[in-house]
């Protein structure tokens, strides 16, 4: 008698049951589908472009007589802004590697360029 009274809860249970998970399936798969896409890393592209343009003002407004730490600090925020639009482009670059001086300038100007080529506006 109880293996007959199971027998009917089963049958009686199961297809509300299956049913029920059927529709909250693509409900589950959607939010596994959200949870798997990275999302955006690093700042924006046009505020790093907004940015360049703002430190290399900061460059060209500098006075011949502002103190060697403030042109180096300005020199840095401006390598690490290229740096983080090289990143966010795909593009090469070398600024982490060479020392301060003529060759890390010449690199400077190189990636300038490499990213007008991309498409970012440089000045």
């Amino acid at each position: 008698m109880v293996v007959n009274v199971a027998i009917y809860l089963v049958v009686c249970a199961t297809p509300p049951v299956l049913f029920w998970l059927a529709s909250k399936a693509p409900a589950v798969a959607a939010a596994l589908r959200r949870r798997r896409e990275p999302g955006p890393v690093g700042l924006p592209i046009e505020r790093l472009a907004a940015d360049l343009r703002r430190v290399h003002r900061c460059l060209a407004d500098l006075a011949p007589d502002a103190p060697i730490v403030r042109r180096r600090a300005t020199h840095q925020a401006y390598d690490a802004l290229l740096v983080q639009a090289c990143a966010a482009l795909g593009l090469r670059h070398w600024l982490d590697e060479l020392p301060e001086g003529v060759e890390r300038d010449i690199e400077r100007l190189r990636v300038e360029e490499a990213l007008r080529r991309a498409g970012l506006v440089v000045p």
